[in-house]
């Protein structure tokens, strides 16, 4: 139902009420329709401010941030693995060498044979020296046994004398004896035999 000024004159009301209540309904009714004007603007903007923000959700994405942190994360984790890993492949090189010299190998040849040993089964215990010494020595007596120097000195063999080997030439050994008599006496002075 609308408001007339029929309707308004029906009720009793004076020309001037009647003028002034349209006025003020006309007022009311344009100040109303520009609001549906604004908002049917507004509303017209909605979806794209939607999709806007349905585009940010996507890209700030808690599962984005997280894929972004366990990503930087595992590269982290991997880059202090493989300086543990380093550090430890040269601990055990450096256990290698000292027991290669151990074993007596040649010093001019204990760079050599770690530049071809295959570390990878080495393992070192918790006091910090390789596990299973003993089968890594007998593997380096025999794998690098033309490597290891003998620091054995021996004499000549008593029971065996060296002879003369059948040598015709007696007189140099006569010779040495002659000597060997001289000195004796002139050292200890001659023997009177009796």
């Amino acid at each position: 139902m609308a408001l007339t000024r029929a309707m308004l004159k029906g009720m009793g009301l004076t020309e001037e009420q009647v003028s002034a209540i349209i006025e003020e309904h006309t007022n009311v009714t344009s100040a109303l329709k520009e609001q549906i004007k604004e908002y049917k603007v507004d509303a017209e903007k909605l979806p794209g401010v939607q999709k806007e923000l349905d585009d940010l959700k996507k890209d700030t994405s808690a599962s984005d941030w997280e894929k972004k942190y366990n990503d930087e994360h595992t590269a982290f984790e991997a880059y202090k693995k493989d300086i543990s890993d380093k550090e430890n492949s040269e601990k055990i090189r450096s256990a290698y060498k000292k027991l290669l010299a151990e074993c007596n190998v040649g010093d001019k040849h204990i760079d050599s044979i770690i530049r071809v040993t295959d570390f990878s089964g080495m393992k070192l215990d918790k006091d910090g020296s390789l596990e299973g010494v003993d089968g890594l020595k007998e593997k380096i007596g025999s794998d690098w046994s033309g490597f290891i120097s003998t620091k054995e000195t021996r004499g000549a063999d008593v029971d065996n004398p060296p002879g003369d080997g059948g040598n015709p030439d007696t007189k140099k050994t006569g010779r040495a004896a002659e000597l060997a008599a001289k000195y004796h006496d002139n050292l200890y002075g001659k023997v009177k035999e009796d």
